[in-house]
């Protein structure tokens, strides 16, 4: 191959490149600009008296309260992976279950998981089973 078509080849696919990382660059633009479809924020928690994730008490009982339950929930290999990420707000032992389940079942076993390590009349449960798609 001579000097000239090689040149013209390795010009070519320098450019291709630089038109492939410059469309890169505007579509990551463009998308900074639309939210994220998680980034709505729910309506029940921009009530300031409702308790969340970021309001979990950071005293000993209360992260051991939490992680108690966290284990006893992941450990339940019968609920979903939606069911094993729950929040789970330890407040003055006090403790508050939020966020989505599949069913009515995974939402009272975590209920129950909840109330047999915190104590009864401990637990609110704000678990939704969210509806099937």
């Amino acid at each position: 191959m001579n000097k000239t078509l090689s040149r013209t080849l390795l010009t070519g696919i320098f450019l291709f490149s630089s038109l492939g990382l410059l469309r890169a660059q505007q579509d990551n633009s463009n998308a900074s600009q639309v939210p994220a479809d998680n980034t709505k924020m729910n309506q029940r928690d921009r009530n300031q008296n409702e308790p969340t994730a970021d309001q979990q008490k950071e005293n000993t009982n209360d992260r051991q309260l939490t992680a108690q339950i966290r284990r006893a929930i992941v450990k339940d290999k019968s609920l979903s992976t939606t069911a094993h990420n729950v929040k789970i707000i330890s407040q003055n032992g006090a403790v508050t279950l939020k966020g989505p389940v599949k069913s009515e079942e995974e939402k009272q076993a975590i209920e129950s998981k909840a109330t047999e390590i915190a104590g009864s009349g401990k637990v609110n449960n704000e678990l939704q089973v969210a509806p099937s798609k």
